[in-house]
């Protein structure tokens, strides 16, 4: 496959979110983007659920969640969506289950999880699987869950070796990669892995540098944590950074990264992806703290980074997804919450 250049990407500005919001969920199911529930100018969760057609650049909004959440988890079984957990309009974590049938048009709910969970990381393939969270009591959990779809309940599987909230999770065959997330407002480090067969958990090596706000990107080969902020007790001032760490799947090992694969910007909260055979960052937080422009994207053969067409619409905190080569920005803030929605995309999408 031959690497596109950085004169192959550009932004495009698409058609705007209906309604401001941060915080939103967005997940791909038949072509289109979803964008589910978020948070309102004053903060405050809201059931706005909405669909957003390439083909038309035309949002449509359909009916709203039963419940009102930001935070959410949502994953796809075949023409259903379901959408787990959250934090609801009191600011509490929940526990409620929806799941919207798409070829039907309404909402239908299901079986609650055992534990109420905001900031939980949600894998499926057939199969759903909810790993930790925050609890109403505002403690990280170490639960995993099991949606047994026929049955419509949740089974408690072996417990996550690291309690945490705000983790991500990515599946590779039979294997659930659970990477980073938060205790309290501090992040950790801990690297774990699922076997779905075994049912067993596994740690891994620690991430070596530990930053909330950061971003995790797999490849094919590799998996890509970046960026974010370096904060907690060890240090006096939270710190933006340029940190690159690269894990290994075939040898199972972190990489050893020179400063020179760095990021070009110090970011965080950011959004990110993979591109064709290039991963590639954009806007975030940077220093002073200042709400940036700037993209970039890796060169796996020189091994560095390079610069980007800037995004139109300057932003942090945005949600976002890859599609059809295109990386979207949806909402987020700039000053103020924005309805920004753009996409970096390679020249032939």
């Amino acid at each position: 496959m031959e690497l596109p250049s950085t004169k192959d990407f550009h932004w495009k500005s698409l058609a705007p979110l209906p309604s401001r919001r941060v915080y939103s969920t967005l997940v791909e199911a038949g072509g289109q983007v979803f964008a589910v529930g978020g948070c309102d100018d004053n903060g405050v969760a809201v059931d706005s659920f909405e669909v957003y057609s390439p083909e038309a650049d035309q949002w449509a909004s359909l009916p709203a969640m039963p419940t009102a959440r930001a935070g959410v988890a949502v994953t796809v079984l075949g023409k259903r969506i379901m959408v787990v957990g959250g934090v609801g309009a009191n600011q509490l974590p929940l526990k409620v289950v929806e799941v919207f049938h798409t070829d039907e048009g309404r909402w239908r709910k299901r079986s609650s999880l055992r534990e109420a969970a905001m900031g939980i990381s949600v894998t499926a393939k057939g199969k759903v699987y909810a790993a930790g969270g925050m609890g109403s009591d505002l403690r990280p959990h170490n639960f995993l869950q099991h949606y047994d779809v026929l049955k419509d309940i949740w089974v408690s599987l072996a417990a996550m070796p690291t309690p945490r909230y705000a983790a991500t999770s990515i599946l590779r065959g039979t294997k659930i990669y659970v990477l980073g997330g938060r205790q309290s407002k501090y992040a950790v480090n801990a690297f774990e892995v699922f076997d779905t067969d075994t049912r067993s958990w596994t740690k891994f090596p620690n991430i070596p540098n530990k930053r909330a706000f950061s971003s995790f990107v797999p490849t094919e080969e590799k998996l890509f944590s970046l960026g974010g902020l370096r904060q907690g007790r060890l240090y006096r001032q939270p710190k933006f950074m340029r940190t690159v760490d690269v894990f290994d799947l075939e040898q199972g090992g972190w990489m050893k990264m020179e400063r020179s694969c760095y990021l070009k910007k110090r970011r965080a909260d950011f959004v990110a992806g993979y591109l064709r055979g290039r991963v590639v960052v954009a806007g975030g937080l940077g220093n002073q703290p200042t709400v940036l422009e700037s993209a970039e994207a890796f060169h796996p053969e020189k091994n560095k980074w390079e610069s980007l067409p800037p995004m139109p619409t300057p932003r942090c905190a945005c949600s976002s997804i890859a599609l059809r080569d295109c990386l979207l920005a949806v909402g987020g803030v700039s000053q103020g919450l924005s309805t920004a929605v753009e996409a970096l995309c390679l020249s032939d999408s």
